[in-house]
């Protein structure tokens, strides 16, 4: 069984992936999340090396409030179906889903993933949900580029201009 591609509720994508891990084999499923306000390559590197640790990647991303809250209020410069349809053009990504808590331990709680991956701007010690992840089980997984790839610091570059 192999699940939906799209966008999805948490509640809806909990039960999609009961149904998938009932099969047999049961899938690798791999959870990231982000803001993803500004997609760049180095989002791109991330979701890709992520996706090497399963069998399907789901995407957790924050809503437009809690990327206000985390950004400040400029931001996110993408509203949040238009930042799930660029991430779900992207043949690394299976399910995108949305989370307005400030942690991710609800969506952890939720969807059990096997793999929860982060960024290289986090060690497995850093990552703010390591106890629960490993309260549940869930392996971490640190993926991507290692060279930094901030979209503040590309929205800097922008207003800095041609260059500076």
């Amino acid at each position: 069984m192999t699940l939906a591609r799209g966008f999805h509720a948490r509640a809806a994508l909990a039960r999609e992936l009961a149904h998938a891990r009932a099969a047999r084999p049961a899938p690798r499923v791999v959870l990231a999340n982000g803001c993803f306000d500004l997609l760049h390559v180095g989002h791109v590197r991330y979701l890709e090396a992520a996706r090497a640790h399963g069998d399907l990647l789901v995407v957790a991303l924050n809503t437009d409030a809690s990327v206000r809250e985390l950004k400040g209020p400029g931001r996110p410069l993408v509203p949040l179906a238009e930042r799930a349809e660029l991430l779900l053009a992207l043949r690394c990504v299976d399910a995108v889903t949305s989370f307005a808590e400030r942690t991710l331990e609800a969506t952890l709680r939720e969807l059990r993933p096997d793999v929860h991956a982060k960024g290289t701007d986090y060690t497995e010690a850093s990552v703010p949900e390591a106890a629960i992840d490993r309260e549940l089980g869930i392996a971490i997984a640190i993926c991507g580029d290692a060279k930094s790839h901030a979209s503040s610091e590309l929205l800097a570059r922008i207003a800095r201009g041609p260059g500076a």
